[in-house]
């Protein structure tokens, strides 16, 4: 019976993260589209909106039914049952003042909020935007229950769902947007957008709720933990979700008014904010693919785990260190050479191309910060690292202030570098500290740098053709499409050639008996 609860569980979590993936893989993707719809000026408009929406969704789909669902396992292995009238109702209620209080607080100082982000014409798309808090309870308290019960697919669908409907109300008003010549319409549209799909998200959760007793009519007695559990568990693993989402909640405050300091007009300064949001979508997919395949390798990271078998533990840390900064490494290096390439294949144009160039580096910062907070959180130190991003956020503030009206964009770029480096430093120390001075920190740097070195010769050395398909998109996509899986077949190829990983991580990738060939002969497991 545990050996198939355990199934369970690894099979929901495992259902979970792949609807995490094809999410994040959509928030991403229509973000292009997006820029070439309504331009630099309708993408700025969209992106000053877009943090308070994150915020919301974050807070929907990871904090708060991460506390839900603490609260119902407890229940459950207490030998309780999961009371309607005394378990959902209060969490319910409690949630509810919680969000509604952001939505009143938001709501009602929109106008602050936009003259503080330098546009006071963003007033009523903030507005908006705020409305989402009022779906979360209803998201919150489904998705949480569902999970408690080890119920993974109606969390997976309903995301799927929700982002869908969310993306593609989004490409949509857009087009409308862009048509009537309101280009502040996008602000409000992309909000509705995304309430929408939150509605529908609950009304699928409904739908599983009908068929599956997630609670019972028993009345029991009501705890007063719960408020601090929703607060506490709640916002803190929300918090950890936040990093990337946080950088652009800065930018979103403090970008336009320092543009505007350091001698641009207010129009020149929306659409440097725009081109500097180009960056976004690259961010998110470089880092998404980097920690998520660094972190199926970590099987169940717990601080009992590390005390009981501290050679296995050790082993599952330094593989996904590995995995995530050699894929990091390769996605940022790769993305910084052909970034003249990219971006007018994506955004049209080369406006702001240095600046997003130092801006991947972002990826591989990132990548490693994500990887390193997850494992911090298995040894439970979920306040240490949302205090490290509680302390980024203020770096971020700061540097902004002093570096955007020196160096404009690649200020703004330096200040997002210098914010997660300071988090990445700060998860490090920690984990040294908790892995008792063992060598849990190994990288094979030879292997590394010749693959590395490799990969960027032969971009490189594509590049000389690339004159051949300039103002031909369409050749140009299959010339970096072809470019990027050769270097980085060649990456990966040398990798494993050169013994950069051990039989027994090459077995846990996908194709693994493909990767397996290219080992060095006698490579030890």
């Amino acid at each position: 019976m545990a050996t198939q609860t355990s199934s369970s569980i690894m099979k929901g979590a495992f259902l979970l993260t792949m609807a995490g993936l094809i999410g994040k893989v959509m928030s991403a993707g229509y973000r292009v589209p997006l820029q070439n719809i309504t331009g630099d000026l309708g993408f700025y408009i969209y992106q000053q909106v877009y943090p308070i929406l994150g915020i919301a969704l974050v807070l929907g789909l990871y904090g708060f039914p991460a506390a839900v669902s603490k609260l119902t396992a407890e229940q459950t292995e207490q030998g309780k049952v999961v009371s309607f009238q005394s378990l959902v109702v209060p969490v319910f209620l409690v949630l509810s003042i919680l969000c509604g209080s952001l939505f009143v607080v938001g709501y009602s100082q929109a106008d602050a909020l936009a003259e503080m982000m330098g546009d006071g014409r963003l007033s009523s798309s903030i507005q908006a935007a705020f409305a989402l808090f009022l779906v979360v309870p209803f998201l919150s308290v489904l998705r949480g229950l569902f999970q408690g019960n080890h119920m993974m697919m109606p969390t997976a669908i309903s995301q799927i769902i929700e982002q869908l409907i969310r993306v593609v109300g989004i490409l949509m008003t857009a087009w409308c947007a862009v048509r009537t010549g309101d280009l502040y319409a996008i602000g409000r549209g992309a909000s509705l957008a995304a309430c929408t799909g939150s509605v529908i998200a609950v009304i699928v959760l409904l739908l599983y709720v009908k068929k599956n007793r997630i609670w019972s009519n028993q009345r029991m007695k009501t705890s007063a933990s719960y408020v601090k559990t929703m607060i506490t568990s709640g916002v803190l693993i929300s918090l950890n979700y936040m990093l990337l989402l946080s950088l652009q909640g800065v930018d979103a405050f403090t970008l336009v008014p320092g543009l505007i300091e350091s001698g641009q007009s207010l129009h020149e300064a929306r659409v440097s904010k725009g081109v500097f949001d180009r960056g976004q979508p690259l961010i998110q997919l470089g880092t998404v693919l980097a920690s998520s395949i660094a972190l199926a390798l970590i099987p169940s990271v717990s601080q009992k785990r590390l005390q009981n078998q501290p050679r296995e533990m050790s082993r599952s840390i330094r593989s996904a260190i590995k995995f995530s900064f050699i894929i990091a490494l390769g996605s940022t290096v790769g993305l910084i050479l052909l970034f003249p390439t990219i971006n007018p294949l994506f955004f049209i144009d080369t406006k702001g191309t240095d600046a997003l160039q130092w801006l991947m580096l972002v990826i591989l910062l990132s990548s490693m910060t994500l990887t390193t907070a997850s494992i911090l959180q298995g040894l439970d130190h979920i306040k240490t690292t949302a205090l490290f991003i509680l302390g980024g956020i203020v770096v971020k503030v700061l540097a902004n202030q002093l570096l955007i009206p020196l160096w404009e964009l690649n200020g703004a770029a330096a200040a997002s570098i210098i914010a997660v480096a300071f988090v990445f430093i700060g998860n490090i120390v920690i984990l040294g500290q908790e892995m008792n001075g063992k060598r849990w920190f190994h990288m094979p740097w030879v292997p590394v740098l010749v693959s590395i070195s490799a990969m960027m010769l032969v971009v490189l050395a594509f590049r000389w053709v690339e004159p051949l398909f300039d103002h031909q998109r369409l050749l140009m996509l299959v010339y970096t499409l072809s470019v990027t899986c050769i270097g980085g077949m060649t990456y990966l190829g040398l990798l494993l050639k050169l013994g950069a990983f051990t039989r027994a991580e090459v077995q846990g990738l996908p194709l693994s008996r493909l990767w397996e060939r290219l080992l060095p002969k006698g490579r030890k497991p």
